[in-house]
């Protein structure tokens, strides 16, 4: 039987939003990225972080506990070229136990609240090398920003289909933006208080812009929303959602501005 994440996958792979480019630009210039560090994307998905870094690294470690992920993350690979990524199946929770090598650069995206976060970050410096670090990224809630009136239509349609209030294994609900304020705080003190303690961040706003076809693929990448959720249901979910959104809005383009945090910790100098 298929699992929320694993009928995701290939809707997450091809409607998630990729990371912005200041990002990337960020790691490439803490962690002096020339081809040739080691670098673990845990959690990982279907590679939303690997890919784009393994050009940029010797190797890339891309862990997930769904083979489904890591499926759509093979594939991903070969049709870009890169030959450069172990995909294995595991979770936070073994992390050093998957014999890997000095880790130059830790990566975790949406994942990171799914972990024992505190036993993470301690399992983390076992593994890192001496000047390596940890970035966490996410997408977070602009104070004070109005929400798109057509994420409404979203949530009613959800709740016709699938009720209220659906939410992940963790009791949270699972939208689009899943971190706040309080959350990037508490993961701040966190990290304050780990090994990895020497901590900068960063944010970046920018805005997306999607056609119905891709409003209803996002949604099915949600794990409260993927495939296996509606059943057989599914073509109808997408079928009323569609109509649904062309009725709001018949020039079919849906707008809403991101926040992306990044948290980027290392050991203190000493």
């Amino acid at each position: 039987m298929s699992t929320p994440f694993a009928s995701a996958a290939p809707y997450y792979a091809r409607y998630r939003p990729p990371y912005p480019r200041e990002f990337h630009d960020l790691l490439a210039d803490r962690f002096v990225l020339d081809g040739s560090q080691t670098v673990l994307d845990l959690g990982a998905g279907p590679g939303t972080l690997a890919l784009p870094l393994a050009p940029l690294a010797d190797h890339v470690y891309a862990v997930d506990p769904e083979p489904a992920m890591l499926a759509e993350g093979t594939r991903l690979a070969e049709e870009r070229g890169l030959t450069n990524i172990s995909w294995l199946r595991g979770d936070d929770a073994a992390v050093t136990r998957l014999c890997l090598p000095r880790i130059d650069l830790c990566v975790i995206g949406r994942a990171f609240r799914r972990m024992d976060r505190a036993r993470v970050l301690t399992d983390l410096d076992e593994v890192l090398a001496p000047r390596g670090g940890l970035a966490v990224v996410a997408c977070l809630h602009r104070p004070g920003a109005p929400r798109p009136a057509w994420l409404t239509v979203v949530d009613e349609v959800r709740a016709r289909f699938l009720g209220t209030g659906r939410a992940d294994g963790n009791g949270r609900e699972d939208t689009e933006i899943r971190d706040d304020g309080e959350d990037w705080a508490e993961l701040g003190d966190l990290l304050a208080k780990s090994p990895l303690s020497r901590v900068e961040t960063h944010q970046w706003d920018r805005t997306v812009r999607r056609t119905v076809d891709e409003v209803v693929g996002l949604q099915l990448s949600l794990p409260s929303c993927g495939p296996a959720v509606p059943g057989d249901r599914t073509a109808a979910f997408a079928t009323e959602l569609r109509r649904a959104l062309l009725d709001h809005d018949p020039g079919g383009t849906y707008v809403r501005t991101l926040r992306t945090g990044a948290a980027v910790a290392t050991r203190p100098r000493r």
